[in-house]
């Protein structure tokens, strides 16, 4: 098997160019000098050709950009002067932001096919806009209504009622009830939009699954990972805001509100009715209960578990959650007794 390291194999990702030195710091948004080169592609500092383009944000790695054989690489001002003679330095604040739009320059995502695949199954008073794409064996129901340029994949369904905007993508196996998706939504392989909330009352006869009446409403740019679940409110909405993004795995239960540009890692769970204000940092596998309420800009640290609010800003982490200094403070006081009690 061929273990060769490629960055954008073209078995897989559609590349542009080659694009001159000019393009690229364009695209950067960075300052270059006025050089005639030209460069077919990207790569990582430590296999880059003359012929493509690096970058470092990290001090870390500066021994890989001193020995690097690329021939520009994008870097910030202080790291300007370490880049080897061999190579043009494209200078700006903010490298990662600038590798990002530089890789979106070679290798940009495919255009939409329009039109609908004869496999697909859609439903008679569906709006398809015909600048969109409807893939293989899709299921489109009654009365949705997808936008221009949306790109609905492979055995993806798409309940009755859903309306979607512009650039929407929607992946394999992606299924979506209930909802109403803005602009550039993207949701990843497997993702699940708008089932049944976590609901139901307790009875001395069992369980009363309670009806779940509300929507899933995914604003503007918003990305939600494979084989994440988002639930439909019980009577109130599901809002996701403008911009958040969610990672694989993530459960996000019935009636949240999370608010724009939140990012919330992988195996996180929200339980029903959290409110998550605008910028708030959710790590890993963190657990938060019902009916809570986190601040805006607030960080939760990967594992923590949190069963009270949290203000605006502060950072917590542990389990219970606390803010994270209390929380080192309570460690360090628990690792001093450990010691202490094995050495009596």
């Amino acid at each position: 098997m061929e273990r060769t390291e490629i960055a954008g194999d073209p078995r897989f990702f559609q590349r542009t160019g080659p694009h001159t030195l000019a393009a690229v710091a364009d695209a950067a948004r960075a300052e270059a000098p006025p050089r005639r080169l030209m460069f077919t592609g990207i790569a990582p500092l430590q296999s880059a050709e003359p012929d493509q383009i690096s970058f470092l944000d990290n001090r870390k790695y500066i021994s890989a950009l001193e020995t690097t054989r690329a021939g520009a690489v994008i870097v910030n001002p202080d790291l300007a002067s370490r880049v080897p003679v061999t190579a043009v330095a494209i200078v700006t604040p903010d490298p990662h932001a600038a590798w990002a739009r530089v890789a979106a320059l070679f290798f940009p995502l495919p255009p939409s096919k329009p039109g609908i695949h004869p496999s697909a199954i859609v439903a008679d008073d569906a709006e398809v806009d015909p600048t969109a794409e409807v893939g293989p064996l899709a299921i489109v129901g009654a009365r949705v209504r997808i936008g221009p340029r949306c790109r609905i994949g492979p055995l993806a369904v798409i309940g009755d009622g859903v309306v979607m905007g512009r650039d929407c993508r929607i992946g394999t196996h992606v299924s979506v009830s209930h909802a109403l998706l803005g602009d550039r939504v993207v949701l990843f392989p497997g993702a699940r939009i708008g089932q049944d909330g976590f609901g139901f009352a307790i009875t001395p006869e069992g369980f009363l699954s309670v009806p779940q009446m509300g929507r899933v409403v995914l604003e503007d740019d918003v990305e939600i990972g494979a084989n994440s679940t988002v639930d439909r409110g019980s009577l109130h909405d599901t809002v996701i805001g403008a911009g958040t993004r969610l990672d694989n795995l993530v459960q996000v239960g019935h009636n949240c509100r999370i608010g724009r540009c939140c990012v919330l890692v992988a195996q996180a769970g929200i339980a029903g009715s959290c409110t998550l204000e605008d910028f708030v940092l959710v790590g890993g596998q963190v657990g938060i209960a019902n009916h809570i309420r986190i601040g805006r800009g607030a960080k939760l640290a990967a594992q923590s578990g949190v069963i009270g609010d949290v203000p605006a800003g502060a950072e917590y982490m542990g389990f219970p959650a606390a803010p994270a200094r209390v929380f080192l403070r309570s460690v360090a006081v628990l690792r001093r007794l450990a010691r202490r009690n094995s050495d009596k």
